[in-house]
């Protein structure tokens, strides 16, 4: 499988400062193309959006190709591409607008494997509504959500299913078809957190089932927005709060206020850059990134087992991403030794691998890392094998120093 990761460094600017980064789940570093379309969408003329002056055809032909090129990757229709500020703001939106339809009684389900951005604005709009929250659990011996743990929970009063497509803390891949055909034999509707998913597989919406589906390009290589993509038909019914000189078309009746225009010019850039990093250089971008996104796949998944293999031989770590399907996204704890204190140590040799929850809160603590989680190695398109020899040494190191007091 192609995938030629000297070249894919040569376009991130931020890879000359020498780090190597394993925070690409908090949010990637940016290639020039990205950083390119976004300076050249400030540089030109820019006003609200219409067909009458150049800056208005500039924002026009902005928001109609971000959403297209979203469409493109999410395997959606350009007509349910919604943009927002994150997807945490598009989720707690969308959770006040799906709880005007709950009457008091009615069950919302959600899962402990989540970011916390997919389940407190559920949670909360529940109570709003009187509703009654449902939890998922997960194995943390495993770290597998299975769909006979959504199934459990499932009665014929549910009204919604929040589930993510796979955890940003552990990168376990639930069997989101399966959750989407339990869901929808109760009848109800299933939002599916893709923000970390979105990163490492070539998504299709339709194949996961999903009425909802939220991800951050930020996340792979792109602008800090949020974007969801709903079934327009769907979307048609739903009635979200607005400005009464807003139009009620779909998408736009989700969107408030002018969009960020230059940062859809980025995301359009990151689509593109994305859909270049395979072999095929012909087709519709929809094929170009279903090629780009297996050499991807290859190249994290050789990645992942080098960083697995070398952590097998550091005892005192323990890795608790054990999903059979995983994202290369791994979690460690070190056997009396402070992860904060790892993350420091190796940012001072010029690795960055966080530690923390990352939000996934719930996910923490029935792991029994309570609040604190835990080391986060993300892997990103960028990252090549010395990235992983430097992280593994430097772990190494760090296991040989005294304990801090």
């Amino acid at each position: 499988m192609t995938y030629d990761v000297t070249a894919v460094r040569a376009q991130f600017p931020a890879l000359e400062a020498g780090f190597a980064h394993f925070d690409g789940p908090g949010g990637t570093q940016t290639p020039r193309p990205v950083i390119d379309a976004i300076a050249d969408a400030l540089a030109n003329p820019l006003s609200n959006r219409g067909s009458g002056t150049l800056g208005e055809r500039n924002a026009e032909s902005l928001v109609t190709g971000a959403r297209r090129a979203l469409a493109d990757l999410l395997g959606a229709q350009p007509s349910g591409i919604v943009f927002g500020r994150s997807a945490t703001q598009l989720a707690y939106d969308f959770s006040r607008t799906l709880a005007k339809t709950w009457s008091p009684g009615d069950e919302v389900v959600v899962s402990r494997l989540d970011h916390d951005a997919n389940i407190r604005p559920w949670v909360q709009a529940a109570a709003s509504a009187g509703a009654v929250v449902r939890w998922a659990d997960f194995d943390p011996a495993t770290g597998e959500l299975t769909p006979d743990d959504i199934r459990a929970v499932l009665s014929e009063r549910t009204r919604l299913v929040a589930v993510t497509a796979a955890s940003n803390l552990i990168g376990t891949r639930p069997a989101v078809p399966e959750i989407a055909r339990l869901a929808h034999r109760f009848g109800a509707l299933l939002y599916v957190d893709g923000v970390h998913y979105t990163a490492h597989d070539l998504v299709d919406v339709d194949r996961l089932g999903a009425d909802f589906f939220a991800c951050s390009p930020y996340k792979f290589l792109g602008p800090h927005i949020g974007v969801l993509a709903g079934r327009p038909e769907l979307l048609e019914t739903l009635e979200p709060d607005k400005l009464l000189p807003s139009t009620n078309a779909v998408p736009e009746r989700f969107e408030y206020g002018t969009l960020p225009y230059e940062a859809l010019a980025g995301t359009i850039a990151a689509v593109d850059f994305l859909a270049g990093l395979g072999p095929r250089r012909d087709g519709t971008r929809r094929q170009r990134l279903a090629s780009a996104f297996a050499a991807l796949e290859h190249h994290e998944h050789v990645l992942r087992l080098r960083i697995e293999q070398g952590l097998k031989e550091l005892e005192a770590i323990t890795v608790h991403s054990r999903a059979s399907e995983r994202t290369p996204t791994l979690l460690l704890t070190i056997d009396g030794r402070s992860t904060p204190d790892a993350y420091r140590y190796l940012a001072e040799r010029g690795i960055v691998a966080p530690s923390g929850s990352f939000y996934a809160l719930e996910a923490s603590r029935r792991l029994g890392l309570g609040d604190a989680g835990g080391l986060r190695v993300g892997l990103a398109p960028y990252n090549d094998t010395d990235d992983v020899d430097h992280l593994l040494e430097g772990l190494a190191d760090y296991l040989r120093t005294p304990p801090a007091h």
